[in-house]
């Protein structure tokens, strides 16, 4: 019995002595550890909750989150995004309701205060907003990018929640 003890003890130091040189497998886009930041943010990631900074509800349904009519969220910094820039990108749906009650609604995205070009949807139903992010805004890591909506649905019955879109993800991107 004491042999294998020593054994198992000698292979378990072995083990943990040979975990420096091993890679860590990155995951997929998305995915994250606690306290781990990453450059793309699914909704249904519980763990990268920690850099959604404002505006957003819940999740719902274990993969999107409602927003407020501004949000912000916390971004790493894509490799060579300093020197090539990147693309940002946010995954979204206007739910017919949206549509119904406001007629069309405009997003738009800022990085340190300077804008990017808003667009607006006038028909339900699934978009990404994709714009260039030029090297020059990237030079922070992680990354702040805030969004604002040109409205919202208000609060409704026993719904207190000012609504504005439906996101599934938000990412940074290589160029």
């Amino acid at each position: 019995m004491r042999l294998v003890t020593i054994g198992l003890a000698v292979v378990l130091a072995a083990s943990v002595a040979m975990l420096p040189a091993c890679k860590r497998h990155a995951g997929a886009p998305g995915e994250s550890k606690p306290g781990k930041l990453v450059s793309e943010v699914l909704m249904s990631n519980p763990h990268a909750a920690g850099q959604l900074i404002s505006g957003f509800h819940s999740m719902e349904n274990g993969a999107w989150r409602w927003t407020e009519k501004e949000f912000a969220i916390s971004l790493l910094r894509p490799p060579q995004a300093r020197q090539k820039g990147a693309v940002l990108s946010v995954r979204l749906t206007i739910p017919p309701v949206t549509i119904e009650r406001l007629q069309t609604i405009s997003l738009a995205a800022s990085i340190h205060g300077t804008p990017l070009d808003p667009e607006t949807y006038s028909a339900p139903g699934n978009y990404v907003y994709r714009r260039a992010v030029p090297a020059a805004l990237l030079t922070d890591d992680p990354v702040r990018v805030d969004f604002a909506l040109d409205k919202v649905i208000p609060p409704t019955g026993p719904d207190i929640r000012n609504l504005g879109i439906v996101v599934l993800a938000i990412g940074l991107s290589p160029q």
